[in-house]
């Protein structure tokens, strides 16, 4: 007997929305950890660090919207199959460690929320200039905001710490993967790989 749906089948590559969206949460995530070593390192004067902070506020909650959208369509969509001799040990990892990936990418975004939200200064997120955005319900209530601020602040610091480990270890998979293994993990997520192997389909 036949087995008809051909849609279920796990392909090689990611589809181009997969693709794209993991690019723009790529440069994203890269551009908000460099704003946020410029912010707490750098010495500005304060309308450049204002500047500097709502456009760190922007890109925040634009990935948190893409990696919804990633989220969804991961949840409708199969990944690639895992080369079939790759030990089990490593397969769990690498979900293990997609999952975290996904998770911060998540939580960072929401912290920094909730952190503006709990603010004692109180200064209102407008999204690339153009768009207000609204705080979180409850933390704008607060009685005492200043110890809330205080641990959101902590929480998302290290929360980029651990997601800027995360990404170096996966970088560092990637490599492995295509300098040493030498499989076809790495091409999974390349542009041109999935438009050569969307050709190669009959």
């Amino acid at each position: 007997m036949k087995t008809v749906p051909m849609l279920i089948e796990r392909t090689s590559q990611y589809g181009v929305v997969a693709i794209v969206l993991h690019w723009l949460i790529a440069g994203g995530v890269l551009l908000l950890i460099g704003m946020g070593l410029t912010m707490d390192h750098a010495s500005l004067d304060p309308m450049r660090m204002f500047q500097l902070y709502q456009l760190h506020k922007s890109i925040g909650i634009l990935v948190l919207l893409l990696v919804c959208l990633r989220v969804g369509w991961r949840l409708t969509h199969a990944a690639p199959a895992l080369p079939a001799d790759m030990p089990v040990a490593e397969r769990r990892a690498a979900h293990l460690a997609h999952l975290a990936l996904y998770g911060l990418q998540i939580v960072l975004p929401l912290s920094g929320w909730a952190m503006v939200s709990a603010s004692v200064l109180g200064i209102p997120t407008v999204l690339f200039g153009m768009v207000p955005w609204p705080d979180l319900p409850v933390l704008t209530t607060l009685q005492n905001k200043a110890p809330v601020e205080a641990a959101l602040k902590g929480f998302h610091h290290w929360a980029a710490w651990t997601l800027v480990v995360l990404l170096v270890l996966h970088v560092a998979a990637v490599l492995r993967h295509a300098f040493i293994l030498k499989d076809s993990v790495p091409g999974r997520m390349l542009p041109w790989q999935a438009g050569s192997s969307q050709r190669k389909q009959p």
